[in-house]
């Protein structure tokens, strides 16, 4: 099998198996606990909490341990924007870009539905980026928060982060970036790119399911989500997940050493195999920038099939792919984001998205562009439409 669906999840890294592993059996304590158990695991979350810091170059006491990607996002939009408002209620807008994980864009529709948040969507161009002149267009005085990932999860745009930070810095408002699919492939120091709040998620890193991470910057007010003992600053109660944060420092500062070389060598790759799909199918269209993309992802519609169709019988032949986001699977409905992009839903439904990991080699991707041209001509063929 040929796993080119890094971007929806990652197998666990034996290093960071092994960092965990002694909190999950004989360091089995709870953190708040004043005895040997608990002081062990508190040192243990304290060491991640510092490493994690490190890679991200803000201080310790601006990480927040999450539950994921999903979470860190949730409590960025909501808890940044709620706690604005609660200062100054006409502070009562939040912009999102129209290529957002749901995760970012169902907080904003909350904050519409429950708490008066009127939601600015600012469009993207025909690539997928959001530019400084759109984002201008849509900020106003009363925007709360701004929250644009720093790269795409279904086409991988990168988007101009420091640039659209510096923007809304000019206004006063927050910025939130939802970097999990970023992290790993692009650098991650919070101070150049110029971000208030950024989210991580380690399933994407190498470490288990289950925990993430959200740096807010130190002056930057924040609502919390989940209520009760006070943990994490208080800005997420309940008991930590000291095995799941020590897998994420483990995870983060493996990728973090590596992500020069590592992007490098893939951004080669993946243009090789860019190269081969759109030379061997007919028809073929890659989505998102031709170059300012993150070095993982490549991501094409074949105008002609259907997409789950081509990714049934690219499983066949051994490769394993998948039609977008992960947290849109099973939905009929053509990819929000690829219609941002302009391209027509029909089009859009032929989707097909392959995403790699740090062992991808050139043999897996050749493998893989021979696999696709097959498959797509099986597709056409059963449904008898020609595409030149």
């Amino acid at each position: 099998m040929i796993f080119l669906d890094a971007a929806a999840t990652t197998p666990v890294r034996r290093e960071v198996l092994e960092a965990m592993w002694p909190y999950l059996t004989g360091e089995f304590g709870n953190p708040s606990s004043h005895h040997s158990l608990g002081d062990s695991a508190a040192r243990a979350l304290t060491d991640a909490r510092k490493t994690v810091a490190a890679v991200l170059g803000c201080r310790p006491g601006e990480i927040t341990f999450t539950s994921g990607g999903t979470e860190a996002d949730n409590l960025a939009v909501k808890g940044i924007a709620l706690a604005r408002q609660a200062a100054d209620p006409a502070l009562n807008r939040v912009v999102i870009s129209a290529v957002e994980h749901p995760a970012v864009e169902e907080s904003a529709r909350y904050l519409e539905r429950f708490h008066g948040f009127t939601v600015d969507v600012v469009p993207v161009d025909g690539n997928g980026t959001v530019t400084p002149d759109a984002l201008a267009a849509v900020l106003r005085e009363e925007t709360a928060l701004v929250s644009i990932m720093y790269a795409n999860n279904e086409v991988g745009t990168v988007q101009p982060v420091a640039d659209l930070a510096a923007l809304a810095k000019e206004r006063g408002i927050p910025f939130h970036t939802d970097a999990v699919q970023a992290a790993g492939w692009l650098p991650l120091d919070v101070r150049a790119l110029g971000v208030d709040a950024l989210s991580i998620s380690g399933h994407k890193l190498g470490a288990p399911k289950g925990n993430g991470v959200l740096f807010v910057r130190g002056r930057t007010r924040m609502e919390p989500l989940v209520h009760g003992g006070g943990q994490e600053r208080g800005r997420r109660s309940g008991t930590e997940n000291v095995a799941g944060a020590v897998a994420l420092a483990a995870a983060l500062t493996l990728a973090h050493a590596d992500q020069p070389a590592l992007a490098a060598r893939v951004t080669g790759l993946r243009d090789r195999f860019v190269a081969a799909v759109l030379g061997g199918v007919p028809g073929a269209l890659l989505t998102g920038h031709p170059s300012e993309r993150l070095p993982s992802v490549a991501s094409f519609c074949f105008p002609g099939t259907s997409g789950e169709s081509v990714l049934l019988e690219l499983e066949r032949q051994g490769v394993v792919c998948s039609s977008g986001s992960a947290c849109a699977a099973g939905s009929d409905a053509p990819s929000p984001v690829l219609v941002a992009l302009g391209i027509e839903a029909e089009v859009a439904q032929t989707a097909v998205r392959f995403s790699f990991d740090s062992s991808v080699t050139a043999a897996d991707l050749d493998a893989a562009a021979a696999a696709v041209r097959a498959a797509v001509g099986s597709v056409r063929n059963l449904g008898g439409v020609p595409v030149s």
